[in-house]
């Protein structure tokens, strides 16, 4: 089939940052066929659609995210030890198969509503996530987390592996997801497996690599503690960090672990909101990317940033790298955008394939229609949509040349079930919250 998408604001994320007011754009067997900013071609038994001179741009990209932890969202949220009194005992009981379809399937609802077409996944059961990711029709890294703290799908590392040659198994030769192993993080899974990680990964060099790094003052203190080494020193001596590894957060690094990644090929997540929400720190990302490592932007889990809405990331993103910096300059608009999408390809090693318009490339494409008031006056596009732009102003998904959404309406899932099937797991959760506290009430002289 063949769409040519017409009168449309053309921001192409390509090498030239090239853009066409009033432009037009050819899709032909799921691929970009042609586009420019002069008159449209006639192109026989097309399908024409009007863009209303609306921003035409790339798919955005979540390089880290737990999707099925949307359940979680917003729960305990002001108590400071709420991952031990809610959530380990919580994800004990109830994460399961159909939780896990659950949630990923209202995060995918979600992300696409907000202009999310690929996704980095890592939690548990993923070869449920991706089958959401398929049915949804987003692209996505999905990745089998290993950790020691009694996950709640495998008792042990070997099952852990097991899982992991399995997701492969079931994601073999499909075009939109790839497999991944996701240690949790150095200090939840030691050197021992990090290293067989790493022996596995290139054992299965079509995956990827996702772990948490460099994250927490606890972890780095393991680090120092265990190996009298940083954390990402260590994850080095291990073998992980390798160009096919997407390390998430990489907050507390110092100049030596900013080589080490560099030197590597190790590529990063950047979850700017939730590490803020975390009290955790502001992340180096100009110095990471002045040392040519690709970061990406990432929402983390719903659990942490609370919403998987890219645009939340982006102002707080750039805000950052100018507090760090004590300037207006950093991080400016333009290379927010391009961490949303080109560059954020990148990190999931699939920058060949989506990221930009251009021809030859996957037609992952979205349009942000700008007749909000808070979106006028355009003097700057890029402008407008890192620090103006919102979900809600996402019109139409396109993946693969299929659209997911159109018109606001979502066509590759049912909202109404999806909304249906997690308020009924939410009211699981709270049955046993109740009972929680009610044991710790009666502990309390």
């Amino acid at each position: 089939m063949k769409q040519l998408l017409t009168n449309a604001w053309l921001i192409t994320v390509d090498h030239e940052m090239a853009e066409h007011r009033g432009g037009w754009l050819l899709v032909e067997d799921g691929k970009i066929a042609g586009l420019g900013g002069d008159t449209p071609p006639d192109v026989p038994d097309a399908e024409i659609r009007d863009m209303g001179a609306d921003i035409v741009m790339p798919g955005m990209i979540n390089t880290h995210c737990h999707m099925a932890m949307s359940l979680f969202r917003g729960l305990g949220e002001d108590v400071d030890d709420r991952l031990f009194r809610y959530m380990l005992p919580l994800e004990r009981t109830f994460v399961s198969p159909e939780m896990v379809r659950t949630g990923s399937a209202l995060s995918a609802l979600e992300m696409i509503m907000g202009g999310v077409t690929t996704v980095a996944d890592m939690y548990y059961h993923e070869t449920v996530v991706a089958d959401v990711i398929i049915a949804s029709g987003m692209r996505g890294v999905v990745g089998q987390t290993l950790a020691d703290f009694d996950p709640p799908d495998h008792r042990d590392f070997d099952e852990g592996f097991a899982l992991c040659d399995a997701l492969v198994d079931h994601c073999a030769g499909h075009p939109r997801v790839t497999a991944s192993i996701a240690p949790h993080a150095p200090y939840s899974t030691g050197l021992k497996v990090m290293e067989r990680a790493a022996d596995w990964h290139d054992a299965n060099p079509q995956t990827c690599i996702q772990i948490h790094l460099a994250e927490t003052k606890a972890e780095v203190v393991w680090a120092r503690d265990t190996h009298a080494m940083s954390t990402t020193a260590v994850t080095e001596m291990a073998g992980l960090l390798k160009p096919g590894t997407i390390a998430a957060h990489c907050l507390l690094v110092d100049d030596a672990d900013i080589d080490i990644l560099a030197r590597t090929g190790t590529r990063v997540a950047h979850n700017a909101r939730s590490n803020g929400k975390a009290g955790r720190g502001m992340a180096r990302v100009e110095d990471m990317r002045a040392a040519g490592i690709p970061v990406g932007l990432a929402t983390d889990g719903p659990m942490s940033g609370n919403t998987l809405d890219l645009f939340a990331q982006f102002g707080v993103a750039s805000i950052f790298a100018k507090v760090l910096a004590g300037s207006r300059k950093p991080l400016p608009t333009r290379e927010v955008v391009r961490m949303a999408t080109i560059e954020g390809a990148r990190v999931l090693g699939l920058d060949a394939d989506v990221g930009s318009l251009e021809v030859g490339k996957s037609a992952d494409l979205i349009r942000i229609d700008l007749s909000a008031p808070r979106l006028q006056p355009v003097y700057d596009p890029y402008s407008v949509l890192v620090f103006a732009a919102m979900p809600t102003d996402v019109r139409d998904v396109m993946v693969d040349g299929d659209w997911l959404m159109r018109d606001r309406a979502v066509e590759t899932l049912e909202p109404a079930k999806v909304l249906a099937d997690a308020g009924q797991i939410a009211g699981q959760f709270r049955a046993e919250i109740a009972e929680i506290d009610a044991g710790l009430a009666q502990h309390i002289p």
